[in-house]
């Protein structure tokens, strides 16, 4: 597991660029951190914590928990600007996001959330400008469908548990994001990444709202912040599909 500044407590030093954005868009989600990190909650002392989700270097991250908090980090990557291209086989999981990124001047949905199937297909070139996340909603074991191969795009596997067969996608993601386990998914989390037990146990201990962060030298325990508007797009906040 790897990573680059990932993870920004002081608010500020993330590596992603600033965007422009609509003002109707800044109404319905969070804004971004400085310099483009994404504000994903706040720490154990409440000091805001931030990801650098958009890279100028290939990323890959997991999402494991639910359909909650990466439908969340669409909506927030949406903000800066991204392309979001979901790739999925439960359409109908992901209209709330669909329908936040509203309509175009022709009046059909806007092309900067883009529904396809699980398969292999042609993705936009991303640039510092116009980043892309590749969202790969495609089980327990996903496929490589959308590999990050190049500058400024992150692909983010959303996993409904953890199996032992996703160990290789696990293992090679520059960011994890955990929400509560249940005490057999969590032993299987402290054999794939090596925890201690204290580590597991507190995977299996988190509320609905709290998410550990993990990657290369990185612990990080939070909760997750909610806006009234994202709250009413995606409901009360909720660990699970």
């Amino acid at each position: 597991m790897s990573s680059s500044r990932l993870l920004d407590s002081r608010g500020r030093g993330a590596v992603a660029p600033e965007f422009l954005v609509s003002p109707n868009m800044l109404d319905v989600v969070s804004p971004s951190g400085d310099r483009g990190g994404m504000m994903l909650g706040q720490g154990v002392k409440g000091e805001p914590l931030s990801v650098s989700v958009l890279r100028p270097t290939p990323t890959r991250m997991v999402c494991v928990g639910g359909l909650y908090l990466a439908r969340q980090i669409a909506l927030r990557a949406m903000a800066t600007g991204a392309w979001i291209i979901i790739a999925t086989g439960r359409p109908q999981a992901w209209q709330p996001v669909v329908r936040a990124a509203g309509q175009g001047p022709d009046g059909r949905p806007s092309q900067l959330v883009q529904l396809r199937r699980l398969s292999p297909a042609d993705l936009p070139r991303p640039t510092e400008d116009m980043p892309l996340l590749v969202i790969h909603d495609g089980g327990h074991v996903p496929q490589e469908l959308f590999p990050p191969r190049a500058p400024w795009q992150t692909t983010m596997y959303v996993l409904p548990y953890l199996h032992p067969q996703a160990s290789s996608t696990a293992n090679n993601a520059d960011l994890v994001l955990l929400q509560r386990l249940p005490m057999g998914q969590a032993q299987l989390a402290g054999q794939m990444w090596r925890l201690r037990p204290q580590m597991f146990q507190q995977l299996t201990q988190l509320k609905d709202d709290q998410v550990i962060a993990m990657g290369q030298d990185m612990w990080a325990h939070l909760r997750l912040y909610t806006t009234p508007a994202e709250q009413q797009i995606l409901g009360a906040v909720r660990r699970g599909d």
